[in-house]
């Protein structure tokens, strides 16, 4: 079955980085858009940054320039490079899979979910 496993949160002050990672098991890997999510308390689920099944990366406009999505194929793992963070990325984090290998900004389009990582800047 389809498992998507988070880690990489914590707590770092405004300015710091961290690095989130989502390691994915049951299904062929690549053939896959996977994407970073997150969710702030109170606040809807939004997209942040996504890679599709040909490796293009994209990025809502909140993080660019300061997140980067990637992937090791080999380990089947997404990861998020963030950077420069902000009060304002403070949510919980999830990775997933979607649907097909296109990289849609709706959270319907994606139909696998980790658990979620929480990432606090203060």
């Amino acid at each position: 079955h389809v498992q998507l496993v988070e880690s990489g949160g914590g707590t770092v002050p405004a300015g710091g980085s961290l690095k989130l990672s989502c390691v994915a098991s049951g299904y062929l890997y690549s053939a896959y858009c996977m994407g970073w999510f997150r969710q702030a308390p109170g606040k809807q689920r939004e997209w942040v940054a996504g890679l599709d099944s040909d490796g293009i990366a994209s990025y809502a406009d909140s993080v660019k320039g300061r997140f980067t999505i990637s992937q090791d194929n080999a380990k089947n793992t997404l990861y998020l490079q963030m950077n420069s963070l902000k009060p304002e990325d403070t949510a919980m984090y999830y990775c997933a899979r979607a649907r097909g290998g296109y990289c849609s900004k709706n959270s319907v389009d994606y139909n696998y979910w980790g658990q979620g990582t929480q990432v606090t800047v203060s």
